[in-house]
Parts: C-alpha cells; sequence; structure tokens
C-alpha cells in the first residue's frame, strides 16, 4: 500500500499530471486492482473501483476516501454490456466521465486443452478479453466526447510465452495484446491512446502459498534477473506512468513487469566457456 497523501501536491504528482482526472479500475476488489487504484488516488486521481462483488469493492474504495481522495465502489458484471454501461452511467453522474481506464478484472483456473470443456473456455474468454471490449466501448465513448483519454489493459506475461495446463488464460491475454492495439490504431485519431501492462509472478495473497514454501520462493527469485518477486505496487506504477501525460506519445506498446524474466532464454542453454564468472576477484 502507498505511504503518500492522497492530497499531496508533490512535484511527483505535478509531473504526473492525475489529479482531478477521472479513472475506472475493474477487478478493482483484487490485489493488484485494489493497489492500482490507491495509487492513482495518491497521485490525485479520482478513482471508480468496479467489481463483481461490490462489498469488497466499496471496502477498498472507503479506505481510501479516509486518506481524503475521492473514490467510489461501483457493482459491474464486466462480461454484461447492460452493467457495464450502467456501471459507465453511475461513474459519469459520481465523477464525471471517465478519462482513464484500466481494463485489469481477469479470471483463471487449471485446465489442460485436451480436456477443457467449451462452456469454462468461453466464461474465461468472456472475463479475460470480451469484458474488456466491453469495457473499451462504454468508456471510450466518454473518452472521445472529451477529446481524449489512456486505455491500460492488464495481460500478463503468458500472453507473450504460452502459460500450460491453464485452459484459455494464455489465449485470452494474447487477445488483450492485440485488442489494445487495434484500440490504439482505431481510437488515435480520437486523442484516446491504448497499452498494456503485462506482469509475471506477483505476489498478491492468492498466490502467498506457493512463496510458504521457502524453496519454491528461492527457486523462484533465482530465475529472475531482479531475484524478487513483484508485487502489485510494481505493476500499479507501470500504468500510473501509462495514464498520465508522460506517457502521451506511447500508444499500442506492451509494458513487461517482469524483472526482466522474459530475456533470460539465452540463459538456460549450456554454453561452455560462456559461465558466469566470479565478480568479486
Amino acid at each position: 500500500m502507498t505511504n503518500r497523501s492522497a492530497a499531496s501536491s508533490s512535484s511527483g504528482d505535478n509531473w504526473l499530471g492525475l489529479s482531478g482526472r477521472v479513472c475506472v479500475v475493474t477487478g478493482a476488489a483484487g490485489a493488484i486492482g485494489a493497489e492500482i487504484a490507491r495509487e492513482l488516488a495518491a497521485v490525485g486521481a479520482a478513482v471508480a473501483l468496479l467489481d463483481r462483488d461490490e462489498k469488497a469493492a466499496l471496502a477498498v474504495a472507503d479506505g481510501i476516501a479516509d486518506t481524503g481522495a475521492k473514490a467510489i465502489g461501483v457493482y459491474c458484471d464486466i462480461t454484461d454490456a447492460a452493467s457495464v454501461e450502467a456501471a459507465a452511467e453511475v461513474v459519469a453522474a459520481k465523477l464525471g466521465p471517465c478519462k482513464v481506464l484500466v481494463n485489469n478484472a481477469a479470471a483463471i483456473y487449471a485446465d489442460a486443452l485436451m480436456q477443457v470443456k467449451v462452456e469454462k473456455w468461453n466464461q474465461l474468454m468472456s472475463v479475460n478479453l470480451t469484458g474488456f471490449l466491453l469495457c473499451a466501448q462504454s468508456f471510450g465513448r466518454q473518452m472521445i466526447a472529451q477529446g481524449g483519454g489512456s486505455m491500460i489493459h492488464v495481460a500478463s506475461i503468458s500472453g507473450s510465452f504460452p502459460q500450460a495446463y491453464s485452459g484459455a488464460y494464455s489465449v485470452s491475454k494474447a487477445g488483450v495484446k492485440m485488442l489494445s492495439q487495434l484500440l490504439a490504431v482505431e481510437l488515435g485519431e480520437h486523442g484516446v491512446r491504448s497499452n498494456v501492462v503485462s506482469p509475471a509472478m506477483v505476489r498478491t495473497p492468492m498466490s502467498e502459498v506457493i512463496y510458504q514454501d521457502p524453496d519454491v520462493l528461492r527457486l523462484r527469485e533465482s530465475i529472475v534477473p531482479a531475484r524478487r518477486i513483484s508485487t502489485p505496487r510494481d505493476v500499479a506504477e507501470a500504468v500510473l506512468f501509462l495514464a498520465s501525460e508522460r506517457s502521451s506519445y506511447v500508444s499500442g506498446q506492451d509494458i513487461l513487469v517482469d524483472g526482466g524474466l522474459s530475456k533470460t532464454l539465452l540463459g538456460l542453454i549450456p554454453r561452455p566457456g560462456f559461465e558466469k564468472k566470479d565478480t568479486q576477484q
């Protein structure tokens, strides 16, 4: 959780230029979505937290409001076009038209492709991909009416590298990347940018059970060049950059928030004579 004051007018906040900007975060009751919302609020944004778990979204929003920031929790099932449109109307009425959309809601389950039921496939794709389109349409119309905005879609390193036995997950995240690029091309003339943030191995309450095994933690940390597992704040800070005018000429891009993990492939290949040398000598 951030330590910055929501009412801060520090040079960092001014540099981002997000003060007073209406930002919408989907899947905001979860660890990553909640941290994104907190970080946006901490630099002065007015934040709408959307989630199917309305009670949890309201609780996070109340915690943000306690810091002096403007935040609301809104029920939204992103797989339902009517629900998304209703949420967009609530946001516009209570905070004003959306200027920044963070498509973050996601689902995942373990399943082999040869066994996955089409109903489960479609359900995950509906959350992880189609829901992103529905939100982009509803909130994108508000951005177009204002002359511009920024969309940030949280995908995954799994959209670039196949994550086996995870059903439709990798396919959905790869689809998010192409959806973002298409939005960037089609909405660019309206001043709307679209980018992706792709995390890898984020330590959240949901994944914490994995890291309670010290051997698993040590092994996972050892394969990441940064030598640590990422946190929700790592993802949130990349989102803040893409939400701000500091990235005003960045669109259609995918920022990997992976500590360099995606660049380690060649390091797995044995190369006699090219082993790691002792840098202390």
